[in-house]
Parts: structure tokens; C-alpha cells; sequence
């Protein structure tokens, strides 16, 4: 049997940090079959689809009916007449087909754990703000600080975004189909951001870890982010990953650019000796 760290998910850096007696990841016993999910989570069947027009309600309402709908078994429900409401969607922990006709305000589906979401108009600022796991795909433009603390999941913008997209970016990946703001991955410490059109000033603005992929011009670099070589196993990553993101452009993966951090910034001086990336 090959070993773990023969996985080409090693090979893509996704195991880069090695903290001893601090982690983000949880391992569970098998055993422990209650530790695997929410306490309110619930089965749900993605046949059984409802429709909640949001015009004439708030997004307390609608977030509370969203979450009665799951624990009837709904999983697939429609949001009409969303009005641009801000935090429709938030907090969902539950697998879940949640439709959404129209546009989002600030903060829509934000801090979310499970669910597939799409978006047929536009999102403001802090689109899946703290996304855990799931998808979320806007068919239109997005503001400022998309996918900002994103730990996990896609979350695909298939039009262009606002400033300081993945800013303190945990783990996940991002896909922006046009432009890109100023301070993309401000501060990313893992992850993917893939931007197809041209990106604003400072990008990767003391990026920790992570990797960003751009198939446009590049206004100019932030502090510590730095240009890699491409890889072969970068390109195959890249098109499997738009495969799936649904994005239609052809894509010419030789002229896309790929920037790292240049770990110039990193400081350790108020770590203890086995805190320290690479302690044994």
C-alpha cells in the first residue's frame, strides 16, 4: 500500500505545514458516528423541492423557514424575490440544493457547512464568508471580500469581483471567471484562487500559504507574493478543477501565471520551538 505522502495532494503543497500539537484538522474514531455530523442536522431528499418567495419577508424570517424546511426533509428549496437582502442563506449546516433567483446582499450564505448553492444574479460584499464545506456559484459579478475566511468547499464567480477576494483564506478554492480587485488573497494562509481575466494592484498582499493563479495581467504583486514555475501537475489540476467548476472559456494553461508566498514575511519569534513549521 502507498504511503500518504505519495498522495499527489502532497505533490500540490496541500500538506505543506507541519505544526506539532496544533492543527486545524479533527480526526475522528469511526466509532464515534455522532462526532461526523451537527447535532441539528438532518437527512434531507433532493427530490423534495418547495419554493419561498422572500419578497415581503426579512432575512431572519426566511433563514428560519430555510432551516424548518431541512428538518421536514426539503432538499431542494428555491429562493424567489430575494431583493438583494443581506445574509439570506447564512449558517446552513446540512446538505442542501439552495436555489437563488435573483440577487444577494452583503454577507448571502455566509459561514455555511454542506450545502450547493447557486446564485443566478449578483452578491455583495462577503459572498460565503467563512465556508466550510459545499459549493457556491454566483452566475453574475461580486463585491468586495468574496469568499473572505473561506476554510473549504468552491466557491465560483463566474463574473468579476470586488477587492481583497480570499483575504484570510484557510483552505478551499475560488475560481473568479473575469477581473479581479485590488489585494486578492490578502493575507491567505492556504488554499486555491484561480482568476481567468486580469487582477489589481497587490495581489497576494502578505500571503502566508496558498497558491493563486491568474490567466490575465497582473497590476503588480504584494508584499511577499512571488511568481513559481508552473508546473505539470498544476495544469492538470487546473483543468480538472474548471472541468468541474462549469467554467466555458478556453483556456490557455501555458500563459497563466502562478504566485506563491516568498516566506520572507514569516515570523516565529513568539513561537515555542515545536510550534514552528517543519518542527519534528
Amino acid at each position: 500500500m502507498a504511503s500518504i505522502k505519495d498522495h499527489k495532494s502532497h505533490e500540490l503543497g496541500l500538506h505543506q505545514e507541519v505544526l506539532t500539537g496544533r492543527t486545524q484538522q479533527v480526526f475522528f474514531n469511526p466509532e464515534e458516528g455522532e462526532n461526523f455530523y451537527y447535532h441539528d442536522s438532518y437527512d434531507v431528499d433532493f427530490n423534495k423541492r418547495t419554493t419561498i418567495d422572500v419578497k415581503k419577508l426579512d432575512c431572519v424570517a426566511v433563514n428560519k423557514k430555510i432551516k424548518a424546511l431541512i428538518k421536514k426533509g426539503y432538499g431542494t428549496i428555491v429562493l424567489k424575490n430575494p431583493g438583494a437582502k443581506h445574509s439570506l442563506g447564512v449558517g446552513i449546516l446540512n446538505k442542501l440544493n439552495l436555489i437563488i433567483e435573483g440577487s444577494l446582499g452583503y454577507f448571502g450564505v455566509g459561514s455555511i457547512d454542506g450545502p450547493v448553492v447557486r446564485i443566478s444574479g449578483r452578491v455583495g460584499w462577503s459572498c460565503a464568508e467563512n465556508m466550510m464545506a459545499g459549493k457556491v456559484v454566483s452566475e453574475k459579478n461580486a463585491g468586495s471580500c468574496f469568499g473572505a475566511a473561506v476554510r473549504g468547499g468552491d466557491l465560483n464567480c463566474k463574473g468579476s469581483v470586488g477587492a481583497r477576494s480570499g483575504s484570510d483564506m484557510k483552505g478551499g478554492t475560488i475560481i473568479i471567471g473575469g477581473n479581479a480587485g485590488a489585494f486578492t488573497g490578502f493575507m491567505m494562509q492556504r488554499g486555491r484562487i484561480i482568476i481567468l481575466g486580469d487582477v489589481g494592484p497587490n495581489l497576494g498582499d502578505s500571503l502566508y500559504d496558498g497558491t493563486i493563479f491568474v490567466g490575465g495581467k497582473i497590476k503588480s504583486l504584494g508584499a511577499d507574493a512571488v511568481e513559481a514555475e508552473m508546473t505539470d501537475l498544476d495544469r492538470f489540476w487546473l483543468k480538472r478543477k474548471l472541468k468541474v467548476a462549469e467554467i466555458d472559456k478556453k483556456i490557455d494553461y501555458s500563459k497563466m501565471t502562478k504566485i506563491v508566498s516568498g516566506k520572507k514575511l514569516w515570523n516565529y519569534d513568539n513561537l515555542e520551538p515545536t510550534e514552528r513549521k517543519g518542527a519534528i
